[in-house]
């Protein structure tokens, strides 16, 4: 199973710098995105809706043009969860989730906490009540792929420059996403890479350095079934990259 993630920044913005072209000729499994920026029904043709793949969106519910998510999947899943079941994040399009016979593949993004200390505030609201959802889910007896824009980084050598300032290495954050790693969590992409200078966004430019904030957070019974990991940067498509990660699952 091969499942592809990434942070568009804008889909339509996306899709014409080849962001979609690239990505159906990867043969994925399933295609996470995050921050898609759009409302699905303005969406038209085989460029967003190819044949092969069913596609589901989740989008911002008072502005598209805000946040939201997306999932293309090439097996139909057997259910699609629209949100975490928390009404006022789910009308942010924050998170879409696929459910298969063994294994759940969702596509989230978090609050980005960086217009001040209230945007922050709620980012570090979000994570916490995600954290508990995880908790509940993890006793289930299926795998978890998570896939995201977490905003957030465990150590400070996921960061060019490893300066406590930069977005997602406070310790509030870098505690939660070690605290879900604790929990029975993995980052699937760290259990394969463990050497520093992997680097998914450039959120000030090339030049101003790179963070890895986006990755896959899997549940525990899937740490033994990645198989290869790899972030895609031979092309821009956003100041994020693409993270490619194959298990050894089939759905």
């Amino acid at each position: 199973m091969r499942v592809i993630s990434l942070v568009t920044e804008g889909l339509e913005r996306a899709a014409e710098a080849g962001c979609l072209r690239w990505m159906f000729s990867q043969e994925a499994d399933v295609i996470c995105l995050q921050d898609t920026r759009c409302a699905e029904h303005t969406l038209k043709g085989e460029r967003f809706f190819p044949d092969g793949y069913h596609a589901y969106f989740l989008d911002h519910y008072d502005n598209p043009l805000l946040n939201g998510v997306a999932i293309y999947c090439r097996k139909m899943p057997k259910a699609v969860i629209w949100g975490l079941g928390f009404d006022d994040y789910d009308r942010q399009g924050l998170c879409i989730q696929a459910d298969y016979e063994s294994v759940s593949i969702g596509s989230i993004l978090a609050p980005s906490g960086a217009d001040g200390s209230e945007s922050f505030a709620t980012k570090l609201d979000f994570l916490s009540r995600l954290s508990g959802h995880l908790e509940k889910v993890r006793h289930k007896r299926r795998g978890y792929v998570l896939c995201g824009g977490w905003g957030v980084m465990a150590h400070h050598a996921d960061a060019e420059g490893n300066s406590a300032t930069l977005p997602g290495l406070s310790s509030s954050e870098r505690g939660w996403l070690l605290d879900l790693c604790a929990s029975g969590y993995a980052d699937a992409f760290k259990l394969l890479d463990k050497e520093p200078g992997a680097y998914t966004w450039w959120p000030d430019g090339d030049e101003a350095g790179g963070l890895r904030t986006d990755t896959h957070i899997i549940s525990e019974s899937l740490v033994g079934q990645v198989s290869s990991a790899q972030i895609y940067d031979d092309e821009a498509f956003s100041r994020h990259a693409p993270v490619i990660i194959d298990y050894d699952l089939t759905l």
